[in-house]
């Protein structure tokens, strides 16, 4: 038989997933929920990363002191050291008489006369700043004079608190920060009590803050946390860390519901689509099963049992664990694709041009990779079919192989078809094994990039910790996606290329229809006349026709033999009657009603048809021998066997008529001919037909069995194809054809007699 042809190239994709599209049509409700649960699976996922970055931000707070705080704080201390308040409370004395009695004191120097002149001048101009600055240069004897004992809202200030209040004011502008003291008597008049957080700072506790915040710098951290304990209590209880446990407990909470509703939507998504996969294998499988019986036998002819198998296994198979893989994995990888994208350029746009820009070339690559992959897959399930064939082919006639030495010839093309396996599995694996590794490096350098670029911006006060952490979660869902995508698209192919072929034996021109029929022939109602006439039969693909103008009447109860050269049209004469091929022309009548008129199940029912090539299935002695039929009584079989020749034999084996046998077992061939024979004599059919069917027994065997069915075969039309024309000697009518035509009939005695094409077949049996 000739190797069916198999194409190399990839067929189109497009068309291959819009004809599995359409028929997932009784699915498409399960899908489109596993579908929707997928994507919303994927939006949680998104959205998590956004909560994780407030927790974190959350706990971090926890553990360094409250800038916030410490910032108002600050503030608030700054603003009270206003120069107009500081010079009200103060109270300097410019009076003629305090200034006279400067100028006319002897124990001051000169140039402190003169330094009261100058301040006096800069009073005079109204400028606050000056006035301040002017003020420290005075000398502490002209201070004291300047600066008599007062009284400001009740509070007596004396001259040392106020000088050394500017001696504080001075030091602190300078940036001499150790060992101030501010006054408590202005202390409680500068710093106003303030309320943070619930808690009321005083004045004084101001006071200790600066004095003690005084002795740092604001920007070391390390010895703001190691004085920390040094502040009064007010001041600790507002800026210590501290962790916000509802705001943590909650934003846990909300995460935990992400993602165990995550987890549940992907988990029912799995079950609906492996329910929805699992369906629709068994709908192609049933498909396939009714497609088979429709399909005529010049299909069968012209393609290898071991690629119909592999089309209603292996390629059945493959749709179903690689749609299963890749349609959810297409939406939610998807939905997580875009759904990261539109969180990290809402979070913080620079960042997320630092994750797509590190992640894109993974997009090059991945579309790179598919493009060159798909013929691989296509050429993966094609040669499959064909080494399924080869081996099937070849263990089927393994004798034979082994025989004529075929063993070097037949490794041959089993090594060329494997390598051919090989070649294609290794490329396409190998082509889409890539993408993992490539999204790997790409997810590992987009986050090196966040987190460098990430650095950067916090210390710039842009962005906090927690931006970072999320986007480092980011950068995993953004490429992650990429490779899932990847290996979807890699499942969608096999799937894609497995589809078309099982789509294509799906698509095969089936038998004609038989919406016409419109008759019915009862089994025990036929009489058993059948009529040829002016059959005329041409296999596919053949000029020459096989059967030409057959013409025959066959009476009820006879007994008819075939005969004829091989090729001379006797199997397919009797394939015509069985209705397994439709004529081209004329017309076969069983008791005058046409089979055009008559089901194929119907016309199958009125026949036994016993072959040369037997069949066991795995099954009892007994199982073999009544199958498809009912109330069979273990009496018959056992009559049955015993006209046959099979009785002596079944009673050897271990179990008798219940031993199990099956087309392995080491069964000798003319012993697995005799149960078809007796497989076919239990049937009570009008019709019978011996197909050489005594051709595989001995000579002993053959006058046994040629004797059982002279008697089975009283009141029944049989029909004998033979080449051993000596089993057909006493048939009631011999047909001789030769190229497709009836050349002699008559009986043997006639048809030698006539010393004919018949007779010269005959005598040609017994030449040396």
């Amino acid at each position: 038989m000739p190797r069916p042809s198999r194409p190399e190239r990839a067929k189109n994709f497009k068309e291959a997933i819009k004809r599995l599209w359409k028929e997932l049509t009784s699915f498409r409700v399960f899908i489109t929920i596993g579908l929707f649960l997928a994507a919303l699976g994927s939006i949680l996922s998104i959205m998590a990363p956004n909560q994780l970055s407030l927790l974190v931000d959350q706990i971090s707070e926890g553990l360094v002191i409250r800038t916030d705080n410490l910032k108002m704080l600050f503030e608030h201390v700054q603003n009270s050291f206003n120069v107009e308040k500081m010079m009200e409370v103060i109270h300097m004395d410019f009076s003629e008489k305090t200034v006279a009695q400067i100028m006319n004191d002897d124990s001051l120097t000169t140039q402190e006369k003169q330094d009261v002149s100058h301040f006096l001048q800069v009073i005079s101009q109204n400028q606050p700043e000056e006035i301040l600055n002017e003020f420290q240069k005075l000398s502490d004897s002209v201070l004291k004079i300047l600066l008599p004992e007062s009284k400001y809202q009740d509070v007596v200030l004396s001259t040392q608190d106020k000088i050394s209040f500017i001696n504080f004011i001075s030091s602190w502008q300078q940036g001499k920060k150790d060992n101030l003291v501010i006054p408590d008597t202005i202390a409680e008049i500068l710093f106003e009590p303030i309320m943070i957080d619930g808690t009321i700072v005083t004045s004084f506790d101001q006071k200790e803050f600066l004095q003690t915040m005084g002795s740092i710098d604001e920007t070391d951290m390390t010895s703001l946390y190691e004085r920390l304990d040094e502040m009064p209590q007010s001041i600790q209880k507002i800026v210590e860390p501290v962790f916000q446990m509802d705001k943590i407990k909650q934003i846990v909470l909300i995460l935990i519901i992400f993602y165990l509703l995550s987890a549940l939507f992907t988990y029912i998504e799995s079950i609906s689509m492996t329910v929805v996969s699992n369906r629709f294998a068994k709908k192609l499988r049933s498909q396939i099963d009714t497609k088979i019986n429709r399909l005529p036998l010049t299909y069968f002819d012209k393609n290898q049992t071991g690629d119909i198998l592999s089309r209603v296994t292996n390629d059945v198979d493959t749709i179903v664990q690689s749609m299963n893989q890749s349609f959810s994995m297409i939406v939610s990888a998807s939905t997580l694709f875009l759904g990261t994208i539109v969180m990290m350029f809402w979070t913080n746009s620079i960042m997320a041009l630092t994750a797509i820009g590190a992640s894109f070339i993974g997009f090059l690559l991945m579309f790179s990779i598919l493009s060159k992959s798909q013929k691989y897959f296509v050429q993966r399930q094609k040669y499959l079919g064909m080494i399924n064939s080869h081996i099937e082919e070849i263990y089927s006639g393994l004798n034979v192989v082994k025989v004529y030495n075929g063993k070097r010839k037949a490794n041959e093309e089993f090594d060329s078809l494997n390598e051919k396996v090989y070649q294609a599995n290794r490329k396409s694996q190998f082509l889409s094994g890539l993408m993992m590794p490539i999204m790997n490096f790409i997810g590992n350098f987009g986050y090196v990039a966040v987190c460098i670029v990430g650095a950067l911006l916090t210390m710039n006060g842009q962005i906090t910790f927690g931006v970072i952490v999320a986007f480092m979660t980011y950068v995993r869902l953004f490429t992650s996606p990429l490779s899932q995508i990847g290996q979807a698209m890699t499942a969608l192919q096999t799937t894609a290329a497995a589809s078309e072929r099982v789509f294509e034996f799906i698509d095969e021109k089936e038998m004609s229809s038989q919406k016409n029929v419109s008759k019915t022939l009862e089994k025990s109602e036929v009489k058993g006349n059948i009529l040829f006439e002016n059959v005329s039969f041409t296999y596919e693909g053949n000029l020459c026709p096989t059967i030409k103008n057959f013409s025959a009447n066959v009476k009820s109860g006879q007994k008819i033999a075939i005969v004829g050269p091989t090729g001379a049209g006797k199997t397919t004469m009797v394939n015509l009657l069985m209705k397994f091929y439709e004529i081209n022309e004329g017309d076969i009548q069983i008791d005058g009603v046409s089979t055009k008129d008559l089901s194929r199940e119907n016309v199958h029912q009125l026949f036994t048809m016993v072959l040369q090539d037997t069949w066991l299935f795995d099954g009892t002695i007994k199982e073999n021998i009544i199958f498809n039929q009912e109330n069979v009584s273990d009496e018959r079989v056992k009559e049955i066997c015993k006209i046959v020749g099979l009785d002596h034999f079944i009673k050897t084996l271990p179990n008798g008529y219940d031993s199990k046998v099956s087309e392995n077992d080491n069964i000798s061939a003319g012993q697995r001919q005799l149960l078809t024979i007796a497989r076919g004599m239990i049937l009570n059919a009008p019709f019978l037909i011996l197909d050489e069917a005594t051709s595989n027994v001995d000579t002993r065997t053959e006058e046994l069995v040629q004797k059982a069915m002279d008697e089975l075969m009283k009141g029944k039309t049989s029909f004998i194809i033979a080449h051993r024309l000596s089993t057909i000697k006493n048939a009631d009518l011999i047909l001789v054809m030769k190229d497709g035509n009836i050349v002699e009939q008559g009986t043997h005695e006639e048809l030698m007699n006539q010393n004919g094409f018949y007779a010269t077949l005959y005598n040609s049996q017994f030449e040396l």
